[in-house]
C-alpha cells in the first residue's frame, strides 16, 4: 500500500538545470502520495508550506524566502562544514577524490550552515565523466529527498550541528575548462572529466585561435 502525505513542498530549481528529469520524477511521485506541489525557478515564486528543497539552484535564498516554509532542505557534496560553496563534486574530482560526501541539510541565509539530516558516500571509480557523475549525484540527492519526507518528523530528532573547520569552494566559469597544452592527457583527465561538450567545453589557446574539444566515452 502507498504511503499518503498532505504536506505542502516547493522545489526551487535553476529553469535550465541539469536535474530537471529527476526533480520532474520525484515530483511525480510526491503528488501520487497525496501532497501539495510547486516547482519554481524565482525565490519570489516560493510557497508557504512544509518544505523548500532547494535544489540545483546556484544562487543564495533570502531569509524572507526560507521564512515561508518549515524546513528548507538542500543537498550539498561535500562534508559540511568542509566543503561549502559551489560546485564541490567538481573541484573533488579534480583533486582526485574517489569517495564524496554527500550531505542534506537546513538551508540557512548564511552559505552551507544549517542543521545535517542525512550523510552518506558517494563512490567513484575515477573514469565517469559529466554525465554519469550528474547521474550518480542525482539519484543520490532524490533519495535523500525521498527519506526526509518518508522520515518526517521523526528525522528532525537525527539533527546534527556542523562541526570543525569550514572551507570553501568558489564558483566555477567556463574559463576553468581551459587545457594546458603543455600537459598530458593523463594529468588532465580529471578535468576532461567535468567539462561539459555544450556548455562550458574544453577548449585551449593556440596561435591566436581557440580551439574545442569534446569527450565522449565509448558504450
Amino acid at each position: 500500500m502507498m504511503n499518503r502525505y498532505n504536506y505542502v513542498i516547493t522545489v526551487l530549481s535553476d529553469e535550465a538545470s541539469w536535474m530537471t528529469p529527476w526533480i520532474e520524477e520525484l515530483l511525480e511521485e510526491w503528488l501520487d502520495e497525496g501532497s501539495q506541489i510547486s516547482w519554481v525557478h524565482n525565490p519570489t515564486e516560493v510557497t508557504e508550506g512544509d518544505f523548500c528543497f532547494i535544489l540545483s539552484y546556484s544562487s543564495l535564498v533570502k531569509s524572507n524566502i526560507l521564512n515561508r516554509n518549515i524546513h528548507n532542505l538542500v543537498v550539498h557534496e561535500s562534508d559540511l562544514p568542509k566543503g561549502k560553496g559551489w560546485s564541490p563534486l567538481s573541484w573533488q574530482v579534480l583533486e582526485g577524490e574517489t569517495l564524496i560526501p554527500v550531505t542534506l541539510f537546513e538551508a540557512e541565509e548564511e552559505i552551507d550552515s544549517g542543521v545535517i539530516y542525512l550523510q552518506e558516500y558517494l563512490s567513484l571509480d575515477g573514469g565517469e565523466l559529466v554525465n554519469e557523475l550528474r547521474e550518480k549525484q542525482a539519484l543520490l540527492t532524490i533519495e535523500f529527498c525521498r527519506k526526509f519526507v518518508k522520515q518526517y518528523p521523526l528525522i528532525i530528532e537525527s539533527a546534527k550541528m556542523q562541526s570543525g573547520e569550514s572551507s570553501f569552494y568558489p564558483k566555477r566559469s567556463p574559463a576553468d575548462s581551459m587545457i594546458d597544452i603543455n600537459k598530458t592527457i593523463i594529468e588532465q583527465f580529471n578535468l576532461l572529466r567535468i567539462v561539459d561538450n555544450e556548455r562550458y567545453p574544453a577548449y585551449f589557446d593556440w596561435l591566436g585561435k581557440r580551439y574545442y574539444l569534446r569527450i565522449e566515452k565509448e558504450e
